[in-house]
C-alpha cells in the first residue's frame, strides 16, 4: 500500500508575497514563499513570463505528498513534469489526476533542512 504524507499545498497567485524568492532550475522559473514559512504548509507560487510550466500548474492549486518510492508512485500516472532532482536529496514530479495537479516528493531532507535551504 502506498503511503502519502502531506508535504505542502502550492497555491498559484499573481500577487507578490512577502519573502518570496525566484527559483530557476531545469528550464523552470517561479517565485515561491519559503518552505515552512506558513504554519499550515502553504506555499504561494507566482509564475513570470516564460516560466516553462504546464498551464494547469499556474492556475490550479496543487497538493504535494512525500512518498518513499517516487518511481513506484508515478507508475501509470499522467506526468506533467519530472521526475527530477532540483537539489541533492530531493526528487520530485508532478502528475495530473482528474484535473488536479499533484506533486510527489521523495527526500532524505528533514523539514528543518528544507527550511534552512530557503533561508
Amino acid at each position: 500500500m502506498k503511503k502519502y504524507r502531506f508535504h505542502h499545498l502550492g497555491i498559484p497567485t499573481d500577487e507578490k508575497k512577502d519573502g518570496e524568492e525566484l527559483h530557476e532550475m531545469l528550464g523552470f522559473r517561479f517565485y515561491a514563499t519559503p518552505y515552512g514559512a506558513n504554519p499550515y504548509g502553504v506555499q504561494w507560487h507566482r509564475f513570470p513570463e516564460g516560466h516553462g510550466f504546464p498551464e494547469i500548474v499556474t492556475k490550479v492549486p496543487h497538493l504535494a505528498f512525500q512518498v518513499d518510492d517516487l518511481d513506484e508512485v508515478l507508475e501509470g500516472k499522467k506526468i506533467l513534469f519530472g521526475p527530477h532532482e532540483p537539489i541533492s536529496g530531493y526528487r520530485c514530479a508532478m502528475v495530473e489526476d482528474d484535473g488536479l495537479p499533484v506533486e510527489f516528493v521523495e527526500t532524505s531532507l528533514s523539514d528543518e533542512d528544507l527550511e534552512e535551504l530557503d533561508s
